[in-house]
């Protein structure tokens, strides 16, 4: 079979369809039910008294739909929404530009915004309170404030460690909303929205797979929906049914209950070399020659969730059920009731 070359407007009409995956308006949104009604509330509030919408603190694993809810919220609001994330601001003129160059309502999003710094974070202060930032000109005995008036404006904040934020600039958030794994009907409802949109031929069965395999993450469903659609694609007549999808996820290194490569890596590390634990996260993550960070933000939430894995007092240890996913027999004095013991 003859390949084509890849015209770059079929690659960008491709990103495009990408793009539009994302709901656009609350109706649109599926799961977190209390979180899209509250946001509903609160929009509706806003809009109804002529006001910005007070600062919204979203938190949770990252994938669930942080920075698709901060775009929803700007739409609602009619408003238009201005980027950025806490690692890119590292001076405080780069926050400075930012903020007057907002009109009014518009939504400042900072994505991972427990990485912003303490400078950073001091001239956010009055800026969430006040709407107006005090700029500092010349030094020493010379020194005088001139303090400058901001639109009004909306800041969303997104994070996956809420528990790195300061209490001061925690407490200036007026709404705050946790973010859950998504469950699998949710996410079935997920995959063949999407499904529909890249008119990719799905059955129940298969779009049923595709949700139990996906970690409770929307993000993760789509991308699995997309991989899935490749290899029926090429080998299955391009129709997704059920024992498609488990001969495509399978081929993919994803197991029944989600767990790829990564996953099942650090739970054979922690019973294989440290015992089933407990171990610390440095040495885990050292062992397996992975960044901190990717564990603790990426990989050991949904262990966590799906209860292969427990934090203990002297570290991680692996339960019971990781021992039985892996096929392997659990030492005596390892069970469920030894977790909170070292």
């Amino acid at each position: 079979m003859s390949r084509q070359r890849m015209d770059p407007e079929i690659a960008t009409e491709e990103e495009r369809v990408l793009r539009t995956l994302r709901p656009q308006r609350l109706d649109e949104c599926i799961g977190q039910t209390r979180v899209i009604e509250g946001l509903r509330i609160s929009i509706d509030a806003a809009c109804g008294r002529s006001e910005s919408l007070d600062h919204v603190l979203l938190h949770g694993p990252p994938g669930l739909g942080k920075t698709t809810l901060a775009s929803v919220v700007a739409r609602e609001m009619g408003a238009q929404l201005v980027g950025t994330s806490g690692p890119a601001l590292e001076r405080g003129g780069d926050l400075m530009g930012i903020l007057t160059n907002l009109n009014t309502g518009d939504v400042l999003f900072i994505d991972e915004i427990h990485r912003l710094s303490r400078g950073i974070e001091e001239l956010l202060y009055p800026a969430m309170e006040d709407f107006c930032v005090n700029f500092v000109l010349d030094k020493g005995q010379h020194a005088r404030t001139l303090r400058y008036q901001l639109r009004p404006f909306t800041l969303v904040g997104a994070t996956t460690r809420a528990g790195l934020l300061s209490s001061p600039l925690r407490e200036r958030f007026g709404i705050f909303h946790h973010l859950d794994f998504f469950t699998n009907e949710d996410l079935m409802r997920v995959v063949l929205r999407s499904a529909g949109i890249l008119q990719v031929p799905v059955e129940a069965g298969g779009a049923e797979e595709i949700a139990c395999r996906s970690r409770g993450t929307p993000r993760i469903a789509n991308r699995l929906l997309r991989r899935v659609r490749d290899y029926a694609q090429v080998r299955a007549g391009g129709v997704v049914t059920q024992a498609v999808a488990r001969e495509a996820l399978a081929f993919e290194g994803v197991d029944h209950l989600g767990l790829d490569g990564l996953d099942r890596d650090l739970l054979r590390t922690l019973i294989q070399v440290y015992g089933g634990g407990p171990a610390g996260i440095e040495a885990l993550a050292a062992s397996l020659h992975e960044d901190i960070d990717t564990l603790e933000e990426v990989v050991e939430p949904y262990l966590l969730k799906a209860g292969l894995i427990a934090r203990t007092p002297g570290g991680r240890r692996a339960t019971t059920a990781a021992y039985a996913h892996l096929g392997l027999v659990q030492p005596e004095g390892r069970g469920q009731g030894s977790l909170w013991t070292k």
